[in-house]
């Protein structure tokens, strides 16, 4: 399951169960028409807090999509997560895709007000990991 969501700040992506690579491919697509009309710079937050690992083919096809996040003028990212695995795997396709360095990692249950934090950095730049 995936969603997209144009917000003040930029975008809300979401993922949630198993995402298999057909999804994954369709999500790409979707995003590409979304941003489209995408006004640089922009942030994105990413609710990662059900997300499954995913496959190794899935994720080739989330580095894409990252990537073309980045060329569209995407600023700041935030990854919202509720498990170290997703928060690993994650941390290796932002490197992947050159969005590791402004990009930031939330975990949900170590912090219930996630919203706010999230948004802070995506939009001001107030940095969460400071």
């Amino acid at each position: 399951m995936y969603k997209i969501e144009k917000r003040p700040s930029g975008y809300l992506l979401t993922f949630g169960g198993t995402i298999t690579s057909d999804e994954m491919t369709a999500w790409f697509g979707e995003s590409r028409t979304a941003l489209k009309g995408a006004v640089p710079p922009f942030g994105v937050i990413i609710d990662m807090r059900t997300l499954a690992p995913l496959a190794p083919e899935t994720q080739a096809i989330m580095v894409e999509g990252q990537k073309a996040f980045m060329t569209a003028g995407m600023k700041r990212s935030c990854v919202i997560v509720a498990n170290s695995i997703i928060a690993m795997q994650f941390k290796r396709l932002a490197k992947e895709s050159g969005i590791y360095a402004f990009e930031r990692y939330i975990d949900a249950e170590a912090h219930p007000d996630w919203t706010k934090t999230a948004v802070a950095w995506v939009k001001d730049g107030t940095d969460p990991d400071a």
